[in-house]
């Protein structure tokens, strides 16, 4: 996939710094179905070539984030060697240095957040409680909230199965599966349904 043809995904003007970032390789871009599992993906190719996956139902502004995320992998690999960690030091000021030469890309209220996030980028998106907020504004459903919002005792449904809200174990939500009596730990960002 060209850099052009991704134009329908990106928000205005990020053409000259993907132009820029993509120069030196060869890329392949693939746009996927949605994934709940993983926002993106970078792999390099037996061919030496490289491979970065998005998903389609990503807003423009995410989606360039994404994709910046992914080719600061790519980025740091060719420049300090396959050795490094993949969410090392490396990607970090890699991703750093991204973001905030991008930072026009993106809308006035979400750039106090990116240069947040870039003092020490995340290796998951999950892990901004900014950004995923940000994000969810807009095609949040009704019927869902986040559990940081319940209370202790408050019953909720995910992914069909009813759980109680047990209490708060350091950052996360210590919470019990009724069905099968078992105790599970969600992160205060999971997205869930409160129910009786």
């Amino acid at each position: 996939m060209s850099i052009q043809s991704l134009e329908k995904y990106l928000p205005q003007n990020t053409l000259p710094y993907l132009k820029d970032w993509f120069s030196d390789y060869y890329i392949h871009i693939k746009v996927t179905k949605n994934r709940d599992s993983k926002l993106g993906d970078y792999r390099k190719l037996h061919d030496n070539s490289h491979e970065i996956t998005i998903n389609s139902t990503l807003v423009p502004q995410l989606f360039f984030f994404v994709l910046t995320h992914e080719l600061a992998h790519l980025i740091a690999f060719e420049k300090y060697g396959r050795r490094i960690s993949p969410h090392g030091n490396e990607w970090k000021e890699t991703f750093r240095q991204m973001l905030l030469q991008s930072l026009d890309v993106y809308d006035e209220d979400l750039k106090p957040i990116i240069i947040k996030f870039s003092k020490s980028p995340k290796a998951n998106f999950m892990a901004s409680p900014d950004l995923v907020k940000y994000f969810h504004i807009e095609k949040q459903d009704d019927s869902l909230q986040f559990i940081e919002k319940l209370q202790k005792g408050d019953f909720f449904i995910y992914r069909n199965e009813k759980y109680l809200l047990e209490g708060l174990i350091k950052k996360n939500y210590l919470c019990k599966n009724l069905a099968t009596g078992r105790k599970y730990s969600f992160k205060p960002l999971a997205r869930v349904q409160k129910c009786t």
